[in-house]
């Protein structure tokens, strides 16, 4: 009589456990490539951006991918939307480590750093990383500096929240990473642990937003990736911005993938109602 009673014990405890790790986002899915000596960001050589979709099979939607990431945010294709709603987030501080990536800087929370919810699908947030100058444009204008919020979901799909920064006051969440930039600068997956951020310090508050449906920025440019683009620009030093393009260990002047085609892709826009009397 006693086995049933096991049985039942461990089928209700392995319902559990997954259950428990349905919650828990995939580790790796649709995430960049981990290998920067394998592409380039300069146009002219064999492994820059023309060329990416050439270097390995699982890379081809870099070359021949429709949805591909970043775009011109141009105003006669962007409509507002207004039940996109506000972006629900919530973020809570986390242990954090930096890390130099050969072709960026890259700030990984091994904690539970929150979330944000869009179209009723939660989206953990996994690190975040900077580009310059700015990989989107507004209108054929580009930005000194891009961070990049990179979630996955439970079902292993990505979003990533952009935000442009232009040269002026420092940046308070930055301010906190300059002596670790120091520390890895130009050494190649040099990693230290910085202790606990607050995420929502890089976020703000900034509510206005562009929504498209686009890819990764970098191989292996996996597509079906949510980009959400903050408006309101936020400000960077110039010994800031200097200090993280000095620490990356690729020595090249910028880490920005060109414009792609938008290819009649949808842009949205939300704003809300109180910001809408001119």
């Amino acid at each position: 009589m006693g086995r049933p009673g096991l049985a039942a014990s461990a089928a209700l405890l392995l319902f559990s456990a997954a259950v428990l790790l349905s919650g828990v986002p995939a580790a790796r899915a649709q995430e960049e490539t981990d290998h920067e000596e394998e592409f380039s960001y300069s146009l002219g050589a064999e492994n820059g951006p023309a060329h990416w979709g050439e270097i390995k099979e699982e890379w081809s939607a870099c070359g021949k991918g429709q949805m591909q990431s970043p775009i011109d945010l141009a105003s006669p294709r962007v409509s507002l939307v207004r039940h996109l709603g506000y972006l629900n987030n919530s973020y809570r501080p986390a242990q954090a480590s930096i890390v130099n990536r050969g072709h960026d800087i890259m700030l990984s929370f091994e904690g539970d750093a929150g979330s944000v919810s869009i179209n009723g699908t939660v989206y953990y947030l996994h690190q975040m990383h900077w580009h310059s100058p700015t990989e989107h444009s507004v209108n054929g204008r580009k930005y000194d500096l891009e961070m990049h919020m990179v979630h996955q979901s439970a079902e292993q799909k990505a979003a990533v929240i952009g935000v442009f920064y232009e040269i002026g006051a420092h940046d308070e969440f930055l301010h906190k990473l300059e002596p670790y930039l120091e520390m890895i600068a130009e050494q190649k997956d040099r990693e230290e642990k910085v202790g606990v951020m607050d995420p929502r310090g890089a976020r703000g508050r900034a509510s206005v937003y562009y929504r498209y449906m686009g890819s990764l920025t970098t191989p292996p440019c996996s597509e079906g990736v949510v980009w959400t683009i903050v408006k309101r620009v936020r400000t960077v030093s110039k010994h800031q911005l200097e200090l993280l393009r000095e620490a990356v260990h690729d020595e090249m002047e910028k880490n920005a993938r060109p414009r792609q085609e938008a290819n009649n892709r949808d842009i949205s826009m939300f704003r809300p109602y109180q910001q809408n009397k001119h």
